[in-house]
């Protein structure tokens, strides 16, 4: 029978095969595109791949719901082993893309990390030929030597070095207190096309140009690694120097020739991102972000835009309604949410471990604080927040609040919030002092209630006191009257019985003045008061511990204000302290002004060492120094010792200071050398003669006991 002749005996119209239809079809929405690759999985036994597959499964699900069956996770096992990596397919193609976004980078414990990646991603480099018929091995760029990168602490008179930026130069020099400075490498015209900025301990030092920035470091300061940002603006570093930060007002572009793509840093999902965060030692890109809305077109721009834990451990951001918190190094989002706080305008990082009553944390908990403004239904508020768990830690209500700004303590122990707030007319201004004691139980808060409007604060280094700028909000607001108030607090506890009641107290005001600036010494104790204006700058140099001779006069407290000197600078727009606390450096910059354009360096007592008039000087720039690594006895023998060591300084500070005295402390050390070389010489010439030489001598001696003659016939 031929087959139309069967066809036409067997109608296949009436033959029901939906059945079939069914169990073979395939649906347009199980395409490659539900399917991600997953590496970096533990690779464990065959006994122990059911828990595992439990915990994956888990955690792809967070972002969609898999596929049935064994379709939707596929583990390969071989010889009695997994290979480190997996198959899942996601029921939506738009889960797959959410679990690349929120999975890739993820850190399973400490030992692995997951990279997630789109199984098309396998097809679509096939098809660019990027993958060879053969494997061939990865052409490992050989180690380029940069020198030891701390090699200035090394440096046998300890000293200290600064940037000097003038006209289209930069020159890196040793500090050499009245002398002129000492060149470190030979200084570089067209350095940087805008800025140059060393990252937090000094390690690397930075310079920005249209392509990018340019890390450089070692003795020689060579080139270390280049990060491509077009256009980059502004640059900040994490504190452990483990992350750089750029923005650039121009939005990353791919590159249109593909050859050049292959070396872009840059992927599809980072266009039109402005900002980057780059692993600084790699110089590898860890993460893009685009601006938030309310940010783009800004002209000024707030900075930094991501503010980091005091161990890199977290960064985060600010955007509408909500801070962005993420872990390091996945920069995948805190418990992949944001934290949602309404309205909320500012926040700010403990700088250092919050020793949190009843914490069990060796290094201290990350903490934040934020605040958030009045609005017709809810009081002002500042919170503090642990991280990772974001619980509130404490909360106080603020009731006409105009502004407010949180300043920790460097050691965490306390957090001053300074609340500028207005009367129900509106009409004047005054602030209250707001402090939270973070390592007592429930954090207490202390409030400092002021007549004055605080334009300036600054905690003291390693201790509880601080000093505040302030002055009267009484409607004159002219200019060229002084009206600041400099004030000196410190912190008193006073017994009542059983219970202890502390305070903050004023014990020193000094009144009717222009200044605006506090910078203290970087171990406390000596503070510089400033007026940075384009005029009438002045620089005054405080003791806050001075001994006075007369033991009489001195306070039991050692809160005992002394003015050690007054300098007027009236073109200087900056002031810093160096990192060891014994220069002060002041400058006019010619990126403000072109008035008196150079800088003057002090000692910490303020007297003048240096005064150098520069034509379009731009910037002075001390290099930071990590923490010191001397433990507690080691300080503590520094300081037994301090004379003795001061003794020997004050004879290289001789030699650096005179020619002549040089000579003359060399001809002297030579000379009692050269004594001390005869004298060893001829003692021990002596010693050999004096020696006498051992002997032994027999001597035999007779004695006559008994004499006896007798006659024998």
């Amino acid at each position: 029978m031929s087959y139309s002749e069967l066809e036409q005996e067997i109608r296949l119209d009436d033959i029901d095969f939906s059945d079939l239809e069914a169990q073979y079809s395939v649906s347009a929405d199980f395409g490659l595109d539900n399917y991600i690759v997953v590496d970096g999985a533990p690779v464990t036994t065959e006994n122990k791949v059911p828990v595992l597959t439990k915990v994956l499964k888990k955690l792809l699900s967070t972002a969609g719901e898999l596929a049935d069956g064994e379709d939707g996770f596929h583990m390969p096992v071989e010889d009695g082993e997994t290979k480190g990596f997996l198959f899942a397919q996601y029921k939506e193609p738009e889960s797959a893309r959410r679990a690349i976004k929120q999975l890739n980078g993820k850190q399973l414990d400490k030992k692995h990390r997951l990279l997630v990646n789109a199984l098309t991603d396998v097809e679509k480099y096939g098809l660019e030929g990027n993958i060879p018929e053969s494997f061939v091995e990865p052409e490992i760029p050989p180690f380029k030597e940069h020198g030891y990168l701390k090699d200035w602490l090394q440096d046998e008179q300890g000293r200290d070095q600064a940037l000097l930026h003038f006209s289209e130069t930069v020159g890196i020099y040793w500090n050499k207190k009245k002398n002129d400075p000492e060149p470190v490498i030979e200084p570089r015209k067209g350095f940087t096309s805008k800025y140059a900025k060393f990252s937090p301990k000094g390690t690397y030092l930075c310079s920005i140009h249209p392509q990018g920035v340019q890390t450089w470091g070692g003795p020689e300061f060579q080139s270390m690694q280049k990060f491509i940002h077009n256009q980059v603006r502004l640059i900040d570093f994490s504190p452990n120097e483990n992350y750089l930060v750029t923005l650039s007002p121009v939005g990353i572009q791919l590159p249109e020739n593909p050859a050049e793509r292959e070396h872009f840093p840059f992927k599809e999902e980072s266009i039109d991102h402005k900002l980057v965060v780059w692993n600084l030692k790699t110089g590898e890109p860890a993460r893009t972000f685009a601006l938030p809305p309310h940010l783009e077109g800004q002209k000024e721009m707030p900075w930094p835009l991501v503010k980091w834990s005091f161990d890199d451990k977290y960064c985060a951001r600010q955007g509408p309604n909500a801070i962005a918190i993420y872990e390091t190094p996945s920069f995948q989002l805190l418990n992949k949410k944001l934290v949602e706080v309404d309205s909320i305008v500012d926040f700010e990082w403990a700088p250092s471990g919050v020793q949190l009553s009843g914490s069990k944390s060796e290094t201290g908990d990350h903490v934040l604080s934020y605040w958030t403004p009045e609005s017709s239904n809810q009081t002002a508020r500042v919170a503090l927040m642990q991280i990772p768990s974001t619980n509130i830690l404490r909360t106080i209500n603020l009731f006409q609040v105009s502004d407010c700004k949180m300043h920790w303590h460097d050691e965490s122990k306390y957090l001053c919030v300074k609340v500028d707030r207005h009367t129900k007319s509106g009409k004047t201004i005054f602030s209250n002092l707001e402090f939270f004691k973070t390592t007592e139980r429930d954090i207490p808060v202390e409030k400092l209630e002021l007549k004055d409007v605080v334009i300036n604060f600054a905690w003291e280094p390693r201790s509880n006191r601080f000093i505040t700028i302030s002055r009267l909000d009484d409607g004159n607001n002219n200019p060229s009257i002084p009206k600041n108030t400099i004030s000196f607090y410190t912190h008193e506890e006073t017994n009542k019985g059983k219970a202890t009641s502390s305070k903050y107290k004023c014990f020193q005001k000094v009144e009717d003045k222009f200044s605006n600036n506090i910078l203290w010494a970087p171990k406390g104790r000596f503070v510089v008061i400033a007026n940075i204006g384009k005029s009438n700058g002045e620089i005054e140099f405080y003791d806050c511990s001075f001994e006075d001779d007369n033991k009489a006069n001195n306070k039991t407290n050692n809160n005992n204000v002394k003015l050690l000197k007054s300098e007027k600078y009236g073109g200087m727009t900056n002031i810093s302290w160096d990192p060891s606390g014994r220069f002060v450096s002041a400058w006019s910059s010619s990126w403000i002004h072109n008035i008196e354009n150079g800088y003057k360096l002090f000692e910490f007592t303020g007297n003048l060492l240096r005064d150098d008039t520069i034509d379009q000087f731009r910037e002075f720039i001390w290099r930071p120094r990590p923490a010191s690594l001397l433990s507690a006895a080691d300080r503590k023998k520094v300081r037994k010792n301090l004379r003795e060591y001061s003794a020997q300084f004050d004879e290289a500070d001789a030699m650096e200071a005179d020619a002549a005295t040089r000579e003359a402390i060399l001809l002297r050390r030579r000379l009692l050398e050269e004594w001390r070389s005869y004298r060893s010489k001829y003692a021990n010439q002596a010693s050999e003669k004096n020696e006498v030489q051992a002997e032994i001598i027999e001597e035999i001696k007779e004695e006559i006991i008994e004499e006896r003659e007798e006659v024998i016939e």
